[in-house]
């Protein structure tokens, strides 16, 4: 049984100029301990899809599918007190641009405790034990000072590791990582890999990876799905997919890539695939 398992999943919003569909049929599944990576052009529904499964789209937003299943477990059929209470425990998101997703009103100690309290047992004292841990785990140096620290006082990479340490702090089952290299120098980017791999691989977690960057998904990925304007284009493992990409996209896609530029000029998406690669 795969651990999240999406069956023609469409997200849709209703507006001035009638229903827009953001996200349209879409089929997906992750097992446990896979990386799977969803790539794609912005505004092609990757992060959309993944806002669906998690429960965390606005009331604006009208989600159907034939499946949507955590475990076997149906989270249509679940209440929106069930959907939080797993929201943080058995699966949990990285949002993108980490400093804004932060609460700025909130030290960092006091965000991580706030995610122990609302899904475990633990005492007052045992929740910062549990948080000085959690910090340590991703790398902040002096953990026990950092926990009065407040977001601005922090560097976007130490802000994205507290956003990881607040995202695992439950060892979910299920970790999806919006775009979580955004905005972070290409050292800082490997160090932030190299630890979601690292808690994926010791926790035996399913990883999702929401990423423009191809380098990553080559780097990082088992299995990768292609998006363009809401529909999955391919789905296929990471080897197949530079070496033999079947749909059109996506070797617009791959075409695009810096190093196949051509004559001192960088190709786009469309000079490969007009009109869209349906």
């Amino acid at each position: 049984m795969a651990l999240l398992e999406v069956r023609n999943l469409s997200v849709s919003f209703e507006t001035a100029a009638g229903r827009f569909f953001a996200v349209q049929g879409i089929d997906l599944s992750v097992d446990r301990g896979e990386v799977l990576a969803i790539v794609g052009e912005s505004g092609s529904g990757k992060s959309v899809a993944m806002l669906a499964v998690m429960g965390l789209l606005p009331p604006t937003a009208t989600v159907t599918a034939d499946a949507l299943r955590f475990e076997g477990r149906d989270l249509l059929a679940m209440s929106a007190r069930e959907r939080r209470g797993m929201s943080g425990s058995e699966m949990a998101m990285i949002f993108q641009e980490p400093v804004a997703s932060l609460n700025p009103c909130f030290t960092v100690g006091f965000q991580i405790e706030e995610t122990l309290e609302r899904h475990t047992d633990l005492d007052r004292a045992a929740r910062r034990a549990r948080a000085v841990e959690l910090l340590a785990a991703v790398g902040i140096p002096e953990p026990e000072e950092r926990l009065r620290s407040f977001p601005h006082q922090m560097s976007g990479g130490q802000c994205q590791r507290v956003m990881i340490a607040i995202a695992t702090a439950c060892n979910p089952k299920l970790l999806i990582a919006d775009e979580p290299t955004t905005a972070l120098d290409v050292t800082i980017q490997k160090q932030i890999l190299d630890l979601l791999l690292r808690l994926q691989a010791e926790h035996g977690m399913g990883l999702v990876l929401i990423t423009h960057d191809m380098g990553v998904v080559a780097e990082t990925a088992d299995r990768v799905i292609v998006q363009y304007n809401g529909r999955k284009m391919e789905d296929t493992d990471v080897l197949s997919l530079f070496e033999r990409p079947q749909n059109p996209y996506t070797r617009a896609l791959l075409s695009a890539l810096p190093e196949n530029a051509r004559g001192g000029r960088l190709p786009t998406v469309s000079d490969f695939a007009p009109g869209g690669a349906a």
